[in-house]
């Protein structure tokens, strides 16, 4: 019913990855007493159903007991290229855990359980229920949870323990340690805002956070680099919009004021009226050119015809409730349009603010694969309105719509005659699209699902970066805000930048 009625990405899905999940469940239906008559296998093929669907905002939540249980290894594995080679090091390692051995920080990963390590990284890619639609976002994905598992939305490891292959330097003699996967409870990962957001990546921080970074709670980070200011933003998902704004317009102020770096990289995402809200102090068009927001439409069906008139004034769908929206479903229950108008979810007055703080120089927007939800509407809205991305990777997740829980839908039809929802068993629920993003702007009328937002520069993670508190990518960074020749140079991931002279003779040949 939910998937019919309220699912946006429906037709868009089945398109583009040739699946069919209402049939999937229909199947599901008929067999739960011959092939899915225990609990695990039940979770496990509705897990894959809502999976195939490769959509971060479309995911079954298991009821307890493991929506509060995560599993998780004491170590991160993170890929950089190094002197040319693609390499794979453990960065974040919690010591204790390998006395006795020579696994530590800076090691390289060489194997996974006797698969090599990029062979592995595809596999858990290619396997993941991550919804991360474009290749890069699945490549991404796959290594991001390699070592950690929110078992509300991920499956168990299938294996006891995994046995690591690494070496101590690039020439040295391949060694092997056993880690043995843990179970526990993590504080938070269960705790699944009332917002949009991806709940794996969420999830994977808040485990991340619990092992490597207890004593770290705050949404963003400032400091001076020189003349240079840099803010890290590490997630949107907070109760108060308007206090994050303050508080980061705050913190830019207080910045050097040559030149901004704004990081999104692994942003989960969370109000994306936070996001768009911050544009008018960074855009470098505003305030000659007026911040528009991002626009949204729905699936024109019954079933969102009628949430809108429910909550045709609730401010959580918009600046005036559903009404907007509400004409052109109701002419598309006649023509047969498939989707509604596209409004805005942000109040335009609220993205221009008279006398609000305006960055006076240059600013760049990093931005990498594990980039979602309304951490990608900042990057479309930066980039709409004449900003320049500095991508690790060539494109965002992809995650370009707004998502509600089934609790949530049930909630708005409270008012209704006959409600046609029911309450799930052991807080079990389920987190769908509801609506998808269109841009504005130079990229107008484009979508972000699934494509994700492109970059405009593109910079390969170093050694340096992921054991130098990203050394070579702020370099780079910098070098773009000042205009250096070939930072500012657009360059094709996985090539080389080339300069009109070299692209001349590489024609000539």
């Amino acid at each position: 019913m939910v998937l019919e009625g309220f699912y946006v990405n429906l037709s868009h899905k089945r398109s583009m990855y040739a699946v069919d999940p209402l049939r999937r469940l229909r199947l599901l239906l008929q067999r739960l007493d011959t092939h899915f008559n225990t609990d695990q296998l039940f979770h496990e093929e509705m897990t894959r159903i809502f999976s195939s669907l490769n959509d971060l905002h479309a995911n079954y939540l298991l009821p307890a007991p493991f929506n509060n249980a995560s599993a998780w290894l004491p170590f991160t594995v993170e890929y950089c290229r190094d002197q040319g080679r693609p390499t794979y090091l453990a960065t974040r390692v919690l010591k204790s855990w390998f006395k006795g051995t020579s696994f530590k920080e800076g090691v390289e990963i060489v194997s996974w359980n006797g698969v090599p390590i990029a062979r592995a990284v595809d596999v858990a890619g290619d396997q993941s229920p991550s919804g991360a639609g474009n290749l890069a976002a699945q490549k991404a994905f796959g290594l991001f949870s390699l070592t950690a598992r929110p078992l509300v939305v991920l499956p168990p490891p299938d294996e006891e323990w995994i046995t690591v292959g690494y070496r101590t330097s690039r020439t040295g003699k391949l060694q092997e340690v056993r880690v043995a996967w843990v179970v526990s409870e993590v504080p938070e990962t269960s705790d699944i805002p009332p917002r949009g957001i991806s709940v794996v990546t969420s999830g994977i921080q808040k485990i991340r956070k619990f092992l490597f970074a207890p004593d770290e709670d705050a949404p963003f980070w400032a400091e001076p680099l020189g003349d240079f200011g840099y803010l890290r933003i590490y997630t949107f998902d907070v109760d108060d919009a308007d206090e994050l704004v303050d508080q980061i317009t705050d913190a830019i102020r207080k910045l050097p004021q040559k030149g901004l770096i704004i990081d999104v990289r692994e942003n989960p995402g969370g109000r994306s009226r936070a996001a768009e809200r911050l544009l008018q102090v960074i855009s470098p068009t505003f305030p000659e050119r007026r911040i528009e927001p991002e626009q949204l439409y729905f699936a024109n069906t019954p079933l969102t015809l009628q949430l809108c008139k429910l909550q045709k004034d609730n401010k959580d769908l918009g600046p005036f409730g559903g009404t907007p929206w509400i004409k052109s479903i109701q002419r598309a229950m006649q023509t047969g349009a498939p989707y509604s108008a596209s409004f805005p979810y942000t109040s335009a007055e609220d993205c221009n603010v008279k006398d609000r703080l305006h960055y006076p120089g240059p600013v760049v927007v990093i931005t990498d694969a594990l980039t979602r939800s309304a951490g990608e509407v900042f990057a479309a809205g930066f980039q709409d309105h004449g900003g320049k991305i500095l991508g690790v990777h060539e494109t965002t997740s992809g995650a370009g719509s707004n998502a509600r829980k089934h609790s949530q839908f049930a909630a708005y039809f409270r008012k209704a005659r006959k409600s046609p929802f029911k309450r799930l068993p052991e807080g079990a629920d389920f987190l769908l699209s509801f609506r998808r993003f269109e841009r504005v702007g130079r990229e107008d009328g484009t979508e972000i699902e699934d494509f994700g937002v492109m970059s405009d520069y593109c910079h390969e993670t170093t050694r340096a970066d992921l054991l130098n508190n990203n050394a070579d990518l702020i370099k780079r960074a910098i070098a773009i805000l000042k205009g250096d020749g070939d930072a500012t140079r657009k360059v094709r991931p996985g090539g080389k930048a080339r300069s009109g002279r070299a692209k001349r003779r590489r024609a000539r040949r």
